[in-house]
């Protein structure tokens, strides 16, 4: 069954699409149906399937979940224990803990199965850049 790691750098904190690199796996390794399945090898990002036809949807699911989980130098955050990294690392882990690092796609005709508007996105929590490593597996 073919698999492969794509990488992909970050800037720091939001949403990094990754669509075509994944629907070109696809399309590469099959003409018929199965399941792809997509896994982030870390733990202060995830993986989201949302909207990418208008980029305001991508600011504003960035601005909420930095509003639901700040920093834990914000005050709110001063019960928080795990702080070796900065101050983004234990609430990336959170962010990372409501969402999901493992996605499921239907294949059908050698193609993902995907919503006119979805798109697939890696979700950076962290501040700083970094090189995110994500498993593509297709299995027929």
């Amino acid at each position: 069954m073919p698999q492969t790691t794509i990488t992909i750098a970050t800037r720091g904190q939001g949403l990094y699409e990754f669509t075509h690199e994944a629907q070109a796996f696809v399309r590469g390794n099959s003409d018929g149906e199965g399941l792809l399945t997509v896994f982030v090898r870390h733990t202060s990002c995830s993986l989201l399937i949302q909207e990418n036809a208008d980029p305001d949807v991508k600011r504003d699911l960035d601005a909420f979940f930095r509003r639901l989980v700040p920093p834990s130098s914000d005050p709110s955050m001063r019960w928080i224990v795990h702080t070796q990294e900065g101050p983004d690392d234990m609430p990336a882990h959170i962010k990372a803990a409501l969402t999901q690092v493992s996605i499921g796609i239907p294949v059908a005709r050698g193609r993902m199965v995907l919503g006119t508007w979805q798109g697939l996105y890696l979700f950076e929590h962290r501040d700083r850049p970094h090189r995110r490593e994500i498993v593509l597996h297709l299995g027929m």
